[in-house]
């Protein structure tokens, strides 16, 4: 199957440290590592270690770091053909803390990504028309994802859209949108607040309103909810885990690449929620994906069915 992934292309500089600070506070690092990140990058390469044919788009620096991402993309089989190097602008870079227990920190510094706008997408529109699935990451310049959005015929290919805006976006036409994935933390709700169930509706509805067919809540400790018209599934998880961008680039390549292979909803989030979960256990940043054969394996184990 063909997958097309337009989004962020960025160098992650990720600090080990035994707790994230407060506010004002420095900690001491165990080690800084460099690493592939932004969510195009990941979901490429996750995507591509699921068997997929996958192409990125998106823009980056012409700079060492764009060379160091673009070898490690080649490397993992992706298309990095439409990715365009701005001479001017600096590669994307994403600054992260990470604890031992998965919490982490990050700020994101868009750099060349800033510059993917409506002419670039138009361009590469009669490519993109042609994909099974479309993995589109909502961090871009708004006016671009528009742009792609309303450029596509009207159901083809399957669009996946991530993270859900914690904005209203009335300008983007939601119709076109057939998964959303947003997270929210349901391990730290306070007594007498909605479930993680409920609040996965409450988040969910003003998007189903809108026309986008499905919405995908991670939520830390209890696993995905699938939230449709009909109502809302829960898929939990053997362990709890914290949806970091690897484990959310796992879940969302995961989920349209079995949505691309004509597989149904219920059994696309639980495939996503097995490589999610093997993502987590692994914490090694790109590494850390699973390939199709090893989500398989996991699923082949006795599991909690959904709720």
């Amino acid at each position: 199957m063909k997958i097309a992934v337009l989004g962020t292309i960025a160098v992650g500089l990720v600090a080990e440290v035994d707790r994230l600070p407060r506010p004002g506070e420095t900690v001491l690092s165990r080690g800084l590592t460099r690493e592939p990140a932004g969510m195009g990058t990941l979901q490429a390469i996750a995507a591509a270690r699921l068997g997929a044919e996958v192409a990125l788009y998106g823009r980056i620096g012409a700079d060492p770091f764009g060379d160091e991402i673009l070898t490690a993309l080649h490397g993992a089989g992706v298309d990095i053909a439409p990715v365009e190097r701005m001479p001017r602008l600096p590669t994307g870079a994403s600054l992260v803390l990470s604890a031992p227990n998965g919490q982490f920190l990050a700020a994101h510094a868009a750099g060349a990504n800033a510059e993917v706008n409506e002419g670039y997408v138009i361009s590469f529109l009669p490519q993109i028309r042609e994909v099974d699935a479309l993995l589109l990451d909502h961090i871009l310049p708004l006016q671009a994802v528009a742009a792609l959005l309303r450029g596509l015929p009207p159901t083809q290919p399957l669009v996946v859209l991530h993270p859900m805006p914690l904005v209203d976006a009335p300008s983007l036409p939601w119709e076109r949108v057939d998964f959303i994935i947003g997270g929210h933390d349901a391990g730290t709700v306070p007594a007498g607040a909605p479930t993680g169930a409920e609040e996965a509706a409450r988040l969910g509805q003003p998007f189903l309103d809108r026309g986008v067919r499905h919405v995908v809540t991670l939520a830390s400790g209890e696993g995905a909810y699938l939230v449709e018209k009909a109502g809302t599934t829960r898929f939990p998880v053997p362990e709890p885990l914290v949806p970091s961008p690897e484990v959310r680039a796992a879940f969302s390549a995961a989920l349209a690449v079995r949505l691309a292979a004509g597989r149904g909803p219920y059994e696309a989030v639980g495939f996503a929620n097995a490589a999610a979960t093997l993502a987590a256990a692994r914490r090694e940043g790109p590494r850390s994906f699973p390939t199709a054969a090893e989500v398989q394996e996991s699923l082949s184990r006795p599991s909690l069915p959904p709720g």
